[in-house]
């Protein structure tokens, strides 16, 4: 497990003159020799969690399969930065989410590591429109307490933190189910374009590789009947 070298005073410390907006990131990132990144995926832990998210775990984190998966996919969507992305799932540093991704994008698959996170932070469960529309009212209505949420739902913290997110980014229609539709090259979002043009790179050059293997075979015929 990597152990943090800053204590949980220093860092309440530190978001809370950032938050009096007296001294900016720069001056705190000098006078407290913290880089930048640390402090800013400080505060999205604190923002989303709370002040306990702050503190020092003392047993070695273990992530289930469903939330490594959560966590790669919301990152791939393109909407969250690895810092953003850590923060939001309590993972320990972006160089095990790296490893996920890497995992998942080279086709490996991603396994539980143990027992650690609560059930309703991973597991969820089948809904209808109009219970998510509650399960956000819910949770918009508690300060987005995501666990509370999750909690009193029975569904998982991911799918009460995801489905608030796009009921305020796209109200009610952001709650549909949307599985089996194909979306138009429009909706997709940066990350998914690049990825879409990649594949579309990959089939052009095994068609020309086909295409070339065809026409050495071909050469190879016409010299042996000469």
């Amino acid at each position: 497990m990597a152990r943090s070298k800053h204590p949980y005073e220093l860092k309440l410390t530190v978001l809370d003159l950032l938050s009096q907006g007296h001294t900016s990131l720069r001056e705190l990132s000098r006078q407290f020799q913290v880089s930048h990144k640390t402090i800013k995926r400080w505060k999205i832990r604190y923002e989303t969690f709370g002040e306990e998210a702050l503190r020092e775990a003392t047993t070695w984190t273990r992530y289930p399969k469903e939330l490594k998966m959560a966590a790669v996919q919301t990152y791939l969507d393109g909407g969250y930065s690895l810092t953003q992305v850590i923060a939001k799932y309590g993972i320990t540093s972006e160089s095990v989410l790296r490893r996920w991704i890497n995992q998942y994008t080279s086709h490996s698959e991603l396994k539980d590591s143990g027992k650690g996170m609560s059930q309703s932070m991973t597991k969820g469960r089948k809904t209808t429109l109009q219970e998510r529309l509650e399960i956000v009212s819910y949770c918009l209505s508690h300060q987005k307490d995501y666990q509370l949420t999750a909690d009193t739902f029975q569904v998982s913290y991911y799918q009460a933190y995801s489905w608030t997110k796009k009921f305020e980014a796209e109200g009610e229609e952001g709650l549909r189910d949307k599985r089996g539709r194909t979306r138009s090259e429009a909706e997709l979002t940066p990350d998914e374009k690049i990825r879409l043009q990649m594949k579309r790179l990959e089939k052009e050059n095994e068609r020309l590789r086909a295409e070339n293997l065809f026409l050495k075979k071909l050469e190879e015929i016409e010299r042996r009947r000469r």
